[in-house]
């Protein structure tokens, strides 16, 4: 995951917590996010590359409309990187 820009990240943490995510609902959650409008050029080149690095499997909802799902490689990524996160900042939410 080090490997990764910090929106093809958000992208891949996104696309772990819907169910079958489609590009337009990706878009919609980032851009709710990032608080500005997400461009069809950033993310669909963005969420090839995560395909590419067998991070995310890309099927087809129908003619139209691609889904996405987080391969079991992409999940270990995001356990790998919350174990790593919660090394340097787990104290500052504990109750």
């Amino acid at each position: 995951m080090y490997d990764l820009t910090g929106f093809q990240r958000d992208l891949l943490y996104t696309a772990a917590g819907l169910e079958d995510p489609h590009g337009l609902a990706l878009k919609e959650e980032l851009e709710e996010y990032y608080e500005k409008e997400i461009h069809h050029g950033r993310l669909y080149p963005n969420l090839d590359t995560l395909v590419d690095k067998g991070l995310v499997e890309k099927g087809k909802a129908d003619r139209r409309t691609n889904v996405y799902s987080v391969t079991r490689r992409g999940t270990r990524e995001l356990e790998a990187r919350r174990d790593w996160e919660d090394q340097y900042v787990e104290d500052l939410f504990a109750e």
